[in-house]
């Protein structure tokens, strides 16, 4: 068979029905302008220069967000967070979150308020690189959960697992991965999302 195009409305759901075999089986499809709006991958950003990396225009159907990580550091010792937009703005408070950085045989706990966080203040180097993955999955409304998992790729023994939600004032628009001071700069690595209705 070649390609199938199914011209729908300008609003509205486009549905696909299987032969009814056992039940019903459908698929609904979403609007997006996307290649496939269901699960799309942004471009890839060098995080080499900068305060804040950010995200923009994410759909208001993406209920599911990956942030993936390659060898992201900064110039300074304060932490890194993740930060959720919407038409405002980041926002900056109500985010309930920790994250324990296991370094060597010791470990901390560090919570985090203004974001969510990538480890506690242990091993916050401007010698250290995070590679790894965090996700956000809303949960009800405009309240998102949060998860993520580091390690620190610079020859640092060091390990980060965090998790945390945040409920927004609006529909959230976008990410901003910065840090806690927000002055520290970002000097190597690369950044990027994969979204998902």
């Amino acid at each position: 068979m070649s390609s199938v195009i199914i011209s729908g409305d300008t609003s509205g759901a486009v549905t696909l029905a299987a032969p009814a075999v056992a039940g019903t089986n459908t698929l609904t499809l979403q609007a997006g302008t996307a290649t496939n709006s269901m699960n799309t991958l942004a471009t890839a950003v060098a995080s080499t220069s900068g305060t804040s990396i950010d995200f923009t225009s994410i759909p208001s159907w993406v209920k599911r967000i990956t942030v993936m990580s390659q060898g992201v550091s900064t110039s300074g010792t304060s932490l890194m967070q993740l930060q959720l937009v919407t038409g405002s703005g980041a926002e900056t408070t109500g985010y309930v979150g920790y994250a324990i950085q296991q370094v060597s045989n010791s470990s901390g706990l560090q919570s985090y308020t203004a974001g969510f966080g990538f480890g506690n203040g242990t091993a916050a180097l401007a010698s250290s690189a995070r590679n790894g993955v965090c996700v956000l999955t809303l949960l009800t409304g405009n309240t998102w959960a949060f998860q993520g998992q580091w390690a620190d790729v610079s020859g640092n023994a060091v390990i980060v697992q965090a998790a945390g939600t945040k409920s927004l004032s609006a529909v959230l628009t976008g990410v901003r991965i910065t840090t806690v001071n927000g002055t520290d700069t970002f000097d190597a690595g690369t950044v990027n999302i994969l979204y998902e209705g």
